[in-house]
């Protein structure tokens, strides 16, 4: 009896596993924002780089580890059920709202608009450049699957952005690529700079090919008068379970006759910032990765205080953190990452910038001073 109880049990068991298994192919099939796949004709294009291998684009260390089936149901447990004090601010988060009449009408002095996150909006001769535009409620493939933003107005609609120049991207993660964003600006941007592969992802949601430029890393491009670099990070791709690292990763170095910026994207601390900065710096202002961490994934996203080490190898003249207050997807308050960074940077003398969201960023100026405006939030 007891047998056949467990016999019917086990069935049951396989046979949700089963359907659980066929939902998400259907789901991943059909449903858009999952991007597109890459072709064994662009996989061709691919193995001239150095950082394509077997198929899959790797780090220059083998991370980030591959976990087990039961690391990652563990890892999910903890993630979901761990209460965190104070994940969250208490409220929506204020923003510096802007007119779109003074931001079409810019002056000369390159300027920078943060949305949250690791989204900006960067004003630099002439040009308007959108830098890991997301504008989405939730960084997931489905409103249902993650939890809203921490501000959920912009600074500015999107319809009333200014027509964009370019859009550049680091890699194919929902947080920093997401498919209503790109239906809702497509119509205005003029061209694509994005790593290896992600070009496939805009293909698919109806961006043409002659307006996307991909790049390997520490390969170069201009627009009138700007460089753009694509520059290594240590991250990984993949926007399903089936395309993990068919995609490549970046940080950018964007240079203008007058100013020097750097944008981390997504990254662990490696010898590549201090190869960076050897290279292309010093740098006015860099954007750096500083939140969404853990000792347990810290090879693909900085601590703290490795944020601003990252500065001082990539010799800025002063730092941003950038990848918090916008969404939930670690296990820590969501004002530790600033609180560990400034302490730290004050220890290394380096310079830190922290505007509210929405506040002009004069990349230029000696020191920009900004309130800490995230205590009691």
């Amino acid at each position: 009896m007891l047998k056949k109880i467990l016999k019917k049990m086990m069935i049951g068991v396989l046979i949700s596993i089963g359907v659980l298994i066929v939902a998400y192919l259907i789901f991943t099939s059909y449903y858009p924002s999952f991007g597109g796949d890459i072709s064994k004709e662009r996989q061709k294009s691919y193995t001239k780089s150095e950082q394509f291998e077997n198929g899959a684009f790797k780090n220059k260390k083998p991370v980030p580890k591959d976990l087990s089936f039961t690391e990652t149901l563990s890892l999910a447990y903890k993630f979901f059920t761990t209460n965190v004090p104070n994940g969250r601010p208490k409220a929506d988060l204020a923003v510096r709202k802007l007119d779109s009449t003074a931001v079409a009408d810019y002056n000369n002095k390159t300027r920078m608009v943060w949305f949250g996150h690791s989204s900006f909006l960067l004003q630099i001769e002439g040009l308007n450049i959108l830098i890991d535009p997301m504008f989405g409620k939730v960084a997931a493939p489905h409103n249902l699957l993650g939890a809203e933003r921490f501000n959920k107005e912009m600074p500015i609609a999107v319809e009333k952005l200014p027509q964009i120049d370019a859009v550049i991207f680091s890699h194919d993660h929902y947080d920093h690529l997401d498919y209503e964003t790109i239906l809702k600006i497509k119509d205005k941007v003029n061209h694509y700079f994005v790593p290896l592969g992600v070009g496939a992802h805009l293909e698919a949601w109806g961006v043409a090919s002659d307006k996307i430029t991909e790049l390997d890393w520490w390969e170069e491009t201009s627009l009138n008068e700007l460089k753009f670099v694509c520059t290594p990070a240590q991250h990984f791709s993949g926007r399903k379970f089936n395309n993990r690292q068919s995609t490549l990763w970046s940080s950018w170095v964007i240079k203008s006759p007058n100013e020097n910026i750097y944008f981390s994207g997504d990254s662990g601390y490696a010898s590549h910032f201090k190869e960076i900065g050897n290279k292309y710096g010093p740098f006015d202002l860099a954007l750096l990765e500083c939140g969404q961490y853990n000792q347990m994934w810290s090879d693909i996203h900085m601590m703290p205080e490795e944020t601003a080490q990252a500065g001082l190898d990539l010799k800025a003249n002063k730092i941003m953190p950038i990848h918090w207050a916008g969404f939930k997807l670690a296990l820590h308050s969501w004002t530790d990452p600033i609180i560990r960074v400034k302490a730290k940077a004050l220890e290394l003398n380096l310079n830190v910038i922290t505007p509210i969201i929405g506040e002009n960023i004069v990349v230029k100026d000696s020191l920009n001073n900004y309130i800490n405006w995230w205590e009691g939030l």
